[in-house]
């Protein structure tokens, strides 16, 4: 059983029966639960969780054994002296401790109003605590502070709407209201208690503020947490645990919330940006759709547009509320005020694609700037992109990277750190979203947005922007300028309510490939919002399979038995380069192979060992229109394995094709390759379980890449051609990473496929870098590949991003 935590998230009693307790968390799937209180057995239902929140759906990728839970405990009306509820989870002779709490602590809870606290921070410069979460009772909840002697405190305090906690508390309604953010200076007080009041009822949360109990509180925590893991997994696998944290302390990741200030402007910064003069001062018109936006999101975004330290910009509202709409007074009194602001509004209500187009029509400016109602842009979001536009004359679309922030506008998560320009990442989800920019030239050729679309409106004009505009226009500025507002818990509205939006997306991807003549079947991805693109043949090529052999016939056998017996492609011929082997068996198997399967050529390679000039020896005895590198010590996993590869090698504007690896034990062994990792190059994810999805599900993303490994290579023969084969000079190391170099100079895309997989029993062919020879060798080619390649290891890797780290490759944030 994989080592993963199964706790208790949130829990909570149901407000309208006070004799159900509610517990929601992680679980180990096909366990039964076992709860007592004392020695009584207790009823205990468990259903699954249906309705998480963004951040947790992310982290369920990581499940292999687990499942978010949520089980109903119904209690006795005498809790008290009842000694402990204790919850285990179990198979067979396996007992896991998942919960446990004294009875008496529940009882002085029943029939209060319910709280989550969601977070805590203390700002020392500032010397204010900040604290967000929410309450829910039978009644509305008064949210007050008190110091230790019960005084009331004054401090800010904002209500919040939170579907998610309205959805949670199924049992009544509990108001809009629930969720809310409260902010109070701390300069005096070592304490503070907030009051949560319903009625009659109340219940009280401590608030610590001093650093000696807020550690006190934080090592009460680990200990909890320390001595569930120990329970869970016994002595060995705790000191594991120990060791593990002990070693990794150093590399262990960066957080986002410590990250980000040091990586936004200073007020110095800002300044300056203020005073600067570019050369050519183009203008900016934001575009935002309104409707019936809450007040105080749309002056936060306003304020934010109004903060820009680029001043050459317009501000289009265009209010579809409706006739009479309540933002029309708040909206003209702020424009009285800055004639930036332009205002629209409309007898009746409109859809969003034809609100955004009415306030692209009264734009002025020469480049639009799309943004929703309710978020913010960074201060220096305009400034990046007058920048950029005065460093690339000829950029036409410009989009940058984004994160998420809680409604409260005060902390900020989920960074989506983007790639440069990639239009097969693109097919498989709108990576690019916001912040977006286009030149109004673009628009006026392609288009406004098209209501047919409503839901994927945005990524229907994405894709026409972008592919009228052509990759080398479009520019990625690898910089945080927009904030996306949703709430950190937020479960965002059921996903399976917006089915139409995910069915128009279908049909956005659709309409790009009909435009461009590619011949495609598009479907739902693994998660919705992904998309999945089979390419449609309109014959079956030949194949070529070049497989350089030395001995270790078993492996051989493996991987041609595996593609024989589970591939459904079958124009295929398989060279086999033989490579200096010694054992007679081998040449033996040779012989057998050819004379029972017709499309089996060996063919032999008498040279010194140099990989490169062995798969450009058998490519030249291979008659196929498209050339499969196969290692020798790997093993096609899905039957459609070589189709999928061939659906993207066929496009004309694809080089090659690499796949999904995975070690023996179920772990990656290649889902791309980043040019940086290591130093030259590594491949992404290495190591990942199988299942895991990775940083923004790239690793079941169809993507272009700067490289794939050639253990699984399919290339197109002309491409091959066109780019001269593999270097010979890179003899071990680096060749297939320089080919596929080579093909990007000869305008080829490299694509990695993760719907293509294969076992690849790495090494088994070929010894460690592990003699002086060797050494100097490997030496050598790294300094040629740094020679032929000095722009890609100078600039960074255009399909990554150079805010995530080259010193591992889980695309985590490069250290502070």
């Amino acid at each position: 059983m994989q080592r993963e935590i199964y706790e208790v998230k949130k829990e909570r009693f149901n407000i309208a029966d006070r004799q159900k307790y509610i517990l929601q968390g992680v679980w180990p799937k096909d366990y039964k639960a076992e709860a007592k209180l004392g020695s009584t057995v207790l009823e205990a239902k468990i259903s699954r969780q249906e309705r998480v929140s963004a951040l947790e759906r992310f982290q369920d990728l990581d499940f292999e054994n687990g499942e978010r839970i949520e089980m109903v405990i119904l209690l006795p009306q005498q809790l008290k002296n009842s000694g402990k509820l204790t919850i285990y989870a179990i198979m067979g002779d396996i007992r896991i401790l998942w919960f446990s709490v004294d009875a008496g602590k529940l009882a002085e809870r029943q029939g209060k109003p319910q709280f989550y606290i969601e977070e805590v921070t203390a700002d020392k410069e500032l010397h204010k605590c900040k604290i967000r979460g929410w309450a829910a009772g039978i009644q509305q909840v008064d949210i007050k502070l008190e110091d230790k002697a019960g005084r009331e405190i004054p401090c800010h305090l904002e209500r919040l709407n939170r579907v998610d906690v309205q959805n949670q508390f199924s049992e009544m309604d509990i108001g809009e209201k629930s969720g809310f953010y409260l902010e109070v200076d701390y300069d005096k007080q070592s304490s503070y208690r907030i009051i949560f009041q319903a009625g009659t009822e109340r219940a009280v949360f401590p608030v610590p503020l001093q650093r000696s109990e807020i550690m006190q509180e934080k090592f009460k925590l680990y200990c909890k947490k320390s001595v569930r893991y120990l329970k869970m997994h016994g002595i060995s696998g705790f000191s594991a645990k120990v060791f593990s944290k002990a070693k990794n302390h150093k590399n262990r990741p960066v957080e986002y919330a410590k990250w980000l200030p040091k990586h936004l402007p200073s007020q110095a910064e800002l300044t300056q940006q203020r005073e600067e003069k570019f050369a050519w001062e183009p203008k900016f018109s934001i575009v935002v759709p309104l409707f019936k936006t809450p007040e105080k999101y749309l002056e936060s975004l306003i304020r934010s547009i109004q903060a820009q330290t680029y001043g050459r910009w317009e501000l289009c509202l265009s209010d579809g509320s409706g006739k009479n709409s309540e933002l029309e007074g708040f909206v003209k009194k702020i424009a009285e005020k800055d004639k930036r602001i332009v205002y629209i509004s409309h007898e009746s209500c409109l859809q969003i694609s034809e609100n955004t187009n009415a306030a692209i029509e009264a734009a002025s400016g020469e480049f639009i700037v799309f943004a929703d109602h309710d978020d913010e842009l960074t201060p220096n979001a305009l400034y990046e992109c007058a920048r950029i536009l005065n460093e690339k004359r000829d950029a036409l679309v410009l989009y940058s990277d984004e994160d998420k922030m809680t409604m409260d506008g005060n902390k900020f998560f989920q960074p989506h750190f983007k790639p440069d320009f990639n239009i097969d990442l693109l097919c498989t989800v709108n990576y690019i979203c916001h912040l977006f920019v286009v030149k109004r030239d673009i628009i006026d050729m392609v288009g406004m947005l098209r209501r047919e679309f409503d839901g994927a409106q945005d990524y229907d004009f994405i894709f026409r922007c972008t592919e009228q505009a052509g990759r080398e226009h479009i520019c990625h500025i690898p910089k945080i300028l927009y904030h996306w507002r949703c709430h950190e818990d937020s479960t965002a509205e059921n996903p399976e309510s917006k089915l139409y939006a995910f069915e128009a997306g279908k049909r956005a991807v659709e309409a790009h490939y009909e435009r461009i003549g590619v011949k495609a079947q598009v479907q739902q991805g693994e998660f919705l919002g992904l998309y999945r693109s089979r390419f449609i043949r309109e014959y079956d090529p030949l194949i070529s399979i070049v497989i350089p052999n030395k001995d270790h016939i078993d492996d051989l056998k493996r991987c041609i038995d595996s593609i024989e017996q589970k591939s459904t492609y079958k124009n295929l011929e398989y060279i086999i380069v033989e490579n200096n082997s010694t054992e007679k068996e081998t040449f033996a198997y040779y012989k057998k192979l050819e004379e029972t399967n017709p499309r089996v050529k060996v063919v032999y390679w008498d040279g010194i060992f140099n990989y490169s000039a062995i798969n450009n020896f058998g490519i030249r005895e291979a008659k196929g229109e498209y050339l499969l590198l196969l290692n020798n010590d790997t093993e096609i996993i899905n039957a459609d394995c070589v189709e999928e590869l061939l659906g993207y090698c066929m496009r004309e504007d694809v080089g090659a094709v690499g796949a999904r690896l995975y070690y023996e034990d179920d772990t990656i062994q290649h889902a791309g390759v980043v040019i940086g990792f290591g130093g030259i190059a590594g491949h992404c994810f290495v190591q990942q379980k199988r299942g895991v999805t990775g940083y923004c599900h790239r690793i079941i993303c169809a993507q272009d890449y700067s490289a794939v490994t050639a253990a699984c290579m399919m290339v197109k023969r002309k491409a091959y051609d066109d780019a001269g084969g593999l270097s010979e000079k890179l003899q071990v190391a680096f060749n297939d990473i320089d080919f596929c170099l080579k093909l990007q100079s000869a305008g080829y895309l490299v694509v990695y496929n993760p719907y293509a997989e294969l076992y690849h029993y790495e090494s088994k062919s070929r010894g460690l870098e592990d003699t002086p020879e060797k050494v100097a060798r490997f030496n050598r080619e790294i300094k040629t590949f740094e020679e032929r390649w000095p722009e890609i290891l100078r600039d960074g890797d255009p399909y990554y991003n150079p805010n995530l780290t080259l010193d591992s490759q889980d695309f985590s944030l490069r250290r502070i």
